[in-house]
């Protein structure tokens, strides 16, 4: 039943209309800066105040149904939030990964017993330029080693099961084979553990990378010109074009500051994503269950060859040209 109706030759909107309209622009454009800003801002005021840790799972709970109700409201691609016989093993994923962020976390005091560090980090800085300066730290090593792991085999073998996804949602951010996953965070908070990371830091530091689940969200967001240095879905996105070379852009997980420095950014507001895009061209086929996923990296049948852009095509013999113009390496 039509929510607008013509009395007197006026137009009138319903309330329930109205709602919805408002209800959108809220989560337009109130999304990003609730989840960047607002849940890292309370797990920061959280521990620096000294609250107990279960505090920040409370947070991370929070990020995953808002991120859920946003995509109802908001999405960018209603088939996206349609189950493919994927949302169960997603959560294996997430379940499995999140365990190793926080057993990460715990292990830290074990680790600075054993390899003491010296006494090289800002203690005296505010705890909230501490957290920003570890995500810039750990941002920096993950989106080394994911830029890697497009350019040597045996890291892209795991990294490949990331770049199966076909639909972008909350949770599929977190699909990643573990081996690959703890490769990733090494590089990112080992520099840190050894200039002396403190837990509270750590702590928060995991909250964050959690939160960035937003970065495969659903949702048709609007964040204005911050989308040119935030890695979130509008940028990422490309990152999953399926074809080879193409997808060889935006790397980061918090910001794309690298990826500009590393001339590997891309971005083009005119390109329209669907299903079709997305995956792997190479390997229509790749495994789709949990199990098989991680087993498939470790088998002949997973590896691929390196091969320029120019001879790397779609089915149809035509491969598109990135969104930034350059070409690149990847495998088929």
């Amino acid at each position: 039943m039509s929510v607008t109706a013509t009395i007197h030759g006026m137009s009138t909107t319903s309330p329930t209309s109205t709602a919805a309209t408002a209800a959108q622009a809220v989560a337009r454009y109130g999304y990003v800066p609730f989840m960047l800003i607002g849940l890292n801002g309370a797990g920061i005021v959280f521990t620096a105040g000294g609250a107990q840790k279960y505090w920040l799972l409370a947070v991370l709970v929070v990020a995953i149904t808002t991120t859920f109700l946003v995509e109802l409201v908001i999405p960018y691609d209603t088939a996206w939030n349609r189950d493919r016989a994927d949302s169960t093993r997603d959560r294996i994923h997430v379940a499995v990964n999140e365990t190793l962020i926080l057993a990460s976390v715990a292990a830290i005091p074990l680790l600075a017993a054993i390899v003491p560090a010296p006494p090289l980090w800002p203690h005296s800085w505010p705890f909230i330029a501490q957290v920003l300066a570890a995500i810039l730290v750990a941002d920096l090593g993950i989106t080394v080693v994911h830029l890697a792991s497009h350019k040597i085999g045996v890291l892209w073998r795991f990294h490949a099961v990331h770049h199966s996804v076909t639909r972008f949602y909350g949770l599929n951010g977190q699909m990643k084979h573990p081996l690959h996953q703890t490769v990733e965070m090494a590089a990112g908070v080992a520099p840190l553990i050894l200039i002396g990371l403190p837990v509270d830091v750590a702590s928060v530091l995991a909250l964050a990378v959690a939160i960035q689940l937003l970065q495969h969200s659903n949702a048709d967001y609007r964040i204005g010109p911050a989308k040119y240095v935030l890695a979130l879905n509008e940028g990422h996105r490309f990152h999953h074009l399926k074809w080879a070379g193409v997808g060889d852009v935006n790397f980061g997980l918090f910001t794309l500051v690298w990826d500009h420095l590393m001339r590997t950014y891309a971005y083009d507001a005119t390109w329209r994503f669907d299903s079709t895009q997305l995956g792997m061209a190479a390997k229509p086929d790749y495994p789709t269950s949990y199990l098989r996923q991680m087993i498939y990296p470790f088998t002949h049948a997973s590896g691929c060859s390196l091969k320029s852009l120019t001879t790397a095509t779609t089915a149809d013999g035509n491969a598109p040209i990135p969104p930034s113009g350059q070409g690149s390496t990847y495998r088929l």
